[in-house]
């Protein structure tokens, strides 16, 4: 990519170095957006926090599930983390997932470096300009997320304890993205997705959940969850979710190349970090078998599918998850 002559965010944290610990904090679990009726851009037409009335009945009437149950088990902090991992308190299922060859911590793989850095905050400028621009078409203020790029651990303002180990996440709380680069390696390689598009690829679907979070459907998500029973259904909620990150992540890609700042073959390194993090990829790497009703992201086709969706498109209009019928290969 070239990144070299972008602006840079102002809206990056480095806290490297200043790990806040292993201290308390509540468990995270992803939050996001729902559904709704009609069109995601009809949706966008009701402006932040709309009438969504009807959207939940919709997202449950499509579930089958029923009042009660909590999303959060049991708190109400939620963060909407990395593109391939599961995120609860720092234990051996969070690590597992992040780290299908190993049980144990390895969050100290060694510190970002400035480039690395110069690198996400270049980026991470270029989707606010993208961003910025595609919401003043739906008289939106577009007001940005900002990055905190940590090491090891880093309490967030809402969202519990961040931990290296489970990879990246977005924290509706604080409206923040939360990244210690040491998975920029791990991208390259444990999961075999070289390139700085790849971690571009990343930061991007991150910035989709800001999006999400900016539009004002969110909470209607949060509402829907809560009043489903059934975990199934609560996954496929999730991985609706997340797809639509994806799809957001593809779209900006799509304005990066109407720029000129994309190289020949970084569309294939975010296709290949997609498929990386799909949940039947990670689930056969570690345990050797998948679990369909236990994913909460989609396949890696599905990621692969819907990264090229807003790719192909570069609107918001297309990128309706919760009212599109799913298949494992994509939509």
């Amino acid at each position: 990519m070239k990144w070299e002559d972008l602006r840079r965010s102002r809206n990056v944290q480095d806290r490297r170095g200043q790990s806040s610990g292993m201290g308390g904090g509540s468990g995270m679990r992803r939050s996001g957006l729902g559904g709704g009726m009609g069109s995601l851009l009809l949706m966008m037409l009701a402006g932040r926090g709309g009438k969504f009335g009807l959207i939940i009945l919709v997202l449950l009437m499509l579930f089958g599930g029923g009042l009660g149950g909590l999303f959060n088990s049991g708190t109400d902090n939620t963060t909407t983390n990395s593109p391939g991992y599961e995120q609860t308190q720092p234990n051996d299922q969070a690590i597992n997932r992040s780290n299908p060859n190993s049980s144990t911590n390895t969050a100290s793989r060694g510190q970002a470096t400035d480039t690395e850095v110069n690198f996400l905050s270049a980026v991470l400028g270029s989707t606010e300009d993208f961003w910025g621009e595609k919401l003043a078409n739906y008289d939106i203020q577009y007001s940005p997320a900002q990055l905190i790029v940590y090491s090891d651990y880093q309490q967030t303002g809402g969202c519990g304890l961040g931990s290296a180990a489970a990879g990246p996440f977005y924290c509706p709380a604080d409206e923040s993205i939360y990244i210690d680069l040491s998975f920029y390696r791990d991208l390259s390689q444990k999961y075999q997705a070289p390139g700085d598009f790849a971690m571009a690829y990343v930061l991007a679907h991150e910035v989709g959940h800001h999006i999400q979070n900016e539009i004002g459907v969110m909470n209607s998500y949060q509402q829907a969850v809560n009043q489903t029973r059934s975990e199934s259904a609560r996954n496929q909620l999730n991985v609706r979710l997340e797809l639509q990150a994806d799809y957001f992540a593809g779209a900006w890609a799509r304005y990066a190349e109407n720029q000129g700042l994309l190289d020949v073959g970084d569309i294939e390194e975010a296709m290949q970090a997609a498929h990386a993090v799909g949940d039947d990829t990670l689930q056969e790497q570690a345990y050797g078998r998948v679990v369909p009703d236990s994913f909460t992201h989609g396949t890696s086709q599905q990621r692969q599918a819907w990264f090229m969706r807003g790719y192909q498109y570069g609107d918001l209009e297309h990128g309706d998850t919760f009212n599109t019928q799913l298949g494992r290969e994509g939509y």
